[in-house]
């Protein structure tokens, strides 16, 4: 085990140990709670053992040092938004199930054109689209072989792999794997850390998300991230100058072919996908036109979930679209994971922990856009060295506290962090995309930091007017 793994290993139990009972100047239950997230936040950041191992731990100490009854603890994690992301992760399962997803992107790369800059637009968008609905480290396993297959074009044409070459390889590695993080900001079952905040805010303050709302501020914000991305990677940082490739073409019409004409499965997919995306877009008229029928995001959800894996795909045969032993591939304790965010979250709300905060904050004269700021850029830049879940669920408490001070709106602070927290672009370990392009050998860790470091900048200054303009107008 490595050292720093060791001293987290050591040092977490350690330090909820003094917390608890070294003799401190606060409530009980406020050092019983400071004790947990200590630990937490130990093991969290060191990754010594699962995070979602870590996120039991509220579950099992909350009720053995008299925090909450164990029945209180265990209801966040059967929260609506973690049932939401099931239902979203089911209706990934059956995407790739299909092959749906690789349509989708071959048809995306296909309409882009054939010139360089334009493959590597085709498959930052079709990345980027897929990232909206499914995982962004399924998205990138997806993308990968294909623009693999791209690559060795080059390598074995006349000329051999030339520096042009190298850049344009480069460009298209690190293209998907950004991609793929800014992807899931668009909707809010796009990655994890946004249905975090989403159930923080129901949870603890009783508000509500909308999906259309969240679109309105995502969307844009992936859109514009992905031009920056595209301009620094292919104009500015790694430019190829290459001619057209003729020959691709025939590689992604050759895909294409292999995969045949949609079949009745993939149509299935297909339709409760758009029906599910339909729903959540229109949620709120079709409530208020069908009084009664009370739709909510978890609940349609839930609904396409259960639709996919009651569709008889062979009726005859007994065969689902889905059956349950297709849930062995999903990420269960991703919602685990969720369940203990939330549980601390609630903790530190019924402790006062939040208030306290909010009150510690109030009594100083601090600048609202500057505290927007400085929120922004520490989950930006800490998120490249752990986890974006994991810091979200630290880090959302803390700005709601701070919000409260200020007299602020809480999601005016919290949405821009949260956005932040997905804006990992310099480091390999930073993000699943960013590990996985890094193993294609492709791409060295200087080679990503030296794009990565200006679009960590370029995504904090978005953020930073989007937070002063657009989440106002929205929230």
């Amino acid at each position: 085990m490595p050292l720093f793994k060791l001293a987290g290993y050591i040092s977490g139990p350690v330090l909820f140990l003094l917390l608890l009972l070294l003799p401190l100047n606060m409530d009980p239950l406020v050092g019983k709670v400071l004790a947990i997230a200590a630990w937490m936040v130990v093991w969290w950041m060191t990754e010594v053992v699962s995070l979602s191992v870590t996120a039991l731990i509220p579950l099992t100490v909350f009720p053995l040092i008299g925090v909450m009854e164990i029945g209180e603890v265990a209801a966040n994690y059967a929260s609506p938004i973690v049932f939401l992301f099931f239902g979203g992760f089911v209706l990934a399962l059956a995407i790739e199930k299909v092959d749906l997803h690789r349509r989708i992107a071959l048809n995306i790369i296909r309409l882009t054109g054939i010139s360089p800059d334009r493959i590597v637009l085709g498959f930052m968008l079709s990345t980027a689209f897929l990232s909206m609905w499914i995982s962004n480290t399924a998205t990138t396993v997806v993308m990968l072989p294909i623009a693999l297959s791209v690559v060795q074009l080059l390598i074995h044409d006349e000329d051999g792999f030339t520096k042009n070459d190298r850049n344009f390889a480069l460009s298209l590695m690190l293209g998907i794997a950004f991609a793929a993080n800014v992807g899931g900001t668009a909707t809010l079952i796009g990655t994890p850390p946004n249905t975090v905040l989403v159930g923080f805010m129901e949870q603890e303050f009783g508000t509500s998300l909308s999906f259309v709302k969240w679109l309105m501020l995502g969307f844009p914000f992936m859109l514009i991230m992905l031009f920056l991305i595209y301009f620094i990677l292919v104009k500015w940082v790694y430019p190829n100058h290459l001619p057209r490739f003729d020959s691709s073409a025939a590689l992604i019409k050759g895909e294409l072919r292999k995969l045949g004409k949609i079949d009745r499965e993939e149509a299935m997919v297909l339709t409760v996908f758009a029906a599910t995306a339909l729903l959540w877009i229109f949620r709120a008229p079709i409530n208020k036109l069908i009084p009664g029928l009370s739709l909510s995001d978890a609940g349609i959800s839930m609904l396409a979930a259960l639709t996919l894996f009651s569709l008889p795909a062979n009726m005859k045969a007994g065969k689902f679209v889905l059956e349950w032993k297709d849930t062995n591939r999903l990420p269960w304790g991703i919602l685990i994971l969720f369940g203990g965010g939330l549980a601390l979250a609630s903790g530190m709300a019924q402790a006062g922990i939040i208030d306290i905060i909010g009150d510690w904050i109030s009594g100083y004269d601090s600048n609202p856009f500057l505290i927007s700021a400085l929120s922004i850029f520490v989950v930006l830049f800490m998120t490249e060295l752990m986890s974006n879940v994991a810091l979200v669920n630290i880090f959302i408490p803390v700005l709601a506290g701070i919000a409260i001070g200020l007299d602020l709106p809480i999601l005016h602070l919290a949405i821009p962090a949260t956005l932040a927290s997905s804006c990992a672009f310099m480091l390999p370990m930073a993000t699943p995309p960013n590990a996985i392009v890094f193993a294609s050998g492709h791409v060295k860790v200087h080679q990503m930091a030296r794009a990565g470091v200006m679009l960590n900048f370029l995504a904090v200054l978005l953020l930073i007017l989007l937070a002063q303009f657009l989440v106002p107008m929205l929230f």
